[in-house]
């Protein structure tokens, strides 16, 4: 589903990226650790051809879909209008599907109800709703989720990690999620990389260890 090959990258002759390579199966879960500055954003980034790598190859099969930290939605657009606003804009001619779409995916992650509000007056756990609604519109082989915890308490963290999995269980989407929150990449993580100065340090199925934070702690 995604393969990474020696991939390096750099910011004004810094190295951030060095020699990364590792393969995500189809409908897996890949947690990816480390530090802040470890390199983890610019993975992300550099996968969804955000960032150009100076080195390496990226190759992915199907459609992949990038779900930002600070979600980005559209301050001036409602719920369903954030959902609808892009598809709309490609494809004019599927708006009545797009909006059908809108609402079963809205029903799906329980916020059917926010459709006619602006992002301004959600909670972050339900921004964090509407962005993933809104990556979902686009039918995501691969999602792509950046610190998807990042400022949320320990209850909303949890409803994220059962959300994600459902996704992942309902639409097979395979999912390479950044994060610094080790306790929530070890309860939804298939398999886990931490980062560090630029490199993989540590390459585990999360799965097969009964303590995978304090073993990941230790090579921070």
């Amino acid at each position: 589903m995604l393969k990474i090959r020696e991939v390096c990258k750099a910011f004004n002759n810094i190295n951030v990226l060095k020699n990364i390579s590792f393969d995500v199966e189809k409908s897996d879960i890949l947690g990816c650790a480390g530090p802040s500055g470890c390199g983890k954003s610019t993975l992300l980034r550099c996968i969804q051809k955000l960032e150009i790598i100076d080195q390496g190859t990226i190759e992915s099969n199907g459609r992949v879909c990038f779900m930002f930290q600070d979600f980005q939605l559209f301050p001036h657009m409602t719920v369903f209008q954030n959902l609808t606003y892009a598809p709309t804009l490609k494809n004019k001619n599927k708006k009545e599907d797009y909006q059908k779409q809108a609402v079963k995916i809205l029903e799906d992650l329980g916020i059917e109800s926010k459709a006619n509000i602006y992002p301004g007056a959600l909670s972050g756990g339900q921004k964090q709703r509407v962005a993933l609604a809104r990556s979902l519109m686009t039918n995501p082989d691969i999602l792509l989720c950046d610190e998807p915890t990042s400022g949320l308490d320990v209850s909303t963290t949890m409803d994220v990690v059962s959300l994600l999995k459902s996704i992942n269980e309902q639409f097979g989407v395979t999912m390479v999620i950044a994060s610094h929150d080790l306790d929530f990449l070890t309860k939804i993580s298939d398999r886990i990389i931490l980062l560090k100065n630029g490199t993989i340090t540590i390459d585990i199925n999360a799965q097969e260890w009964n303590d995978p934070v304090n073993f990941l702690k230790a090579y921070y």
